[in-house]
């Protein structure tokens, strides 16, 4: 009997990791640019108002970084105005500021650059206005790739910061 209910469950569990939900589709395919709605506006769907879905949606929550740089690109720094604005909007909500690195180079060199790079986005944001004790920074290194592979267009999605909400 117990052994039935327990597959039943672990039954249950395999099909709810397996659902698909579009916030967490476009978090995970590395979608980075404001939705539909802008600041929270229309065309949101159904995410909480603060949430990491709303930022996803709203403002986007990746910014992209060219091979062993730790410099903000053009695009990421609006991609971080965005941001900036959104938490301005939410100002009880605090932050996670990820860095990462593609799969070359060493597990530490990773880790040195992911953390640079986690600070580069957290000093842009912090420069736009938002307190720096609401940013608390991490590199993951290479250690959570967004694209798997080892091509170019899979490291590029890979060299990035994301900010996610703690």
């Amino acid at each position: 009997m117990n052994a039935k209910i327990l597959g039943a469950l672990g039954a249950l569990a395999l099909l709810a990791a397996c659902s698909s939900d579009e916030a967490t589709n476009a978090a995970a395919s590395g979608a980075g640019g404001a939705g539909a709605g802008g600041l929270g506006g229309a065309g949101m769907g159904t995410a909480r108002p603060g949430s990491q879905e709303d930022l996803v949606a709203s403002v986007g929550d990746r910014v992209f970084f060219d091979t062993d740089s730790t410099q903000v690109r053009a695009d990421g720094r609006t991609t971080l105005e965005r941001q900036a604005a959104w938490l301005a909007r939410y100002p009880q909500v605090a932050v996670y500021m990820e860095g990462h690195a593609d799969e070359r180079g060493t597990r530490e060199y990773n880790l040195a650059l992911g953390q640079r790079r986690a600070n580069a986005a957290r000093d842009l944001l912090v420069a736009s206005g938002v307190s720096g004790q609401r940013i608390q920074t991490v590199s993951y290194g290479k250690d959570r790739p967004a694209a798997l592979g080892s091509d170019e267009a899979s490291w590029a999605q890979n060299r990035r910061a994301v900010t996610t909400v703690r």
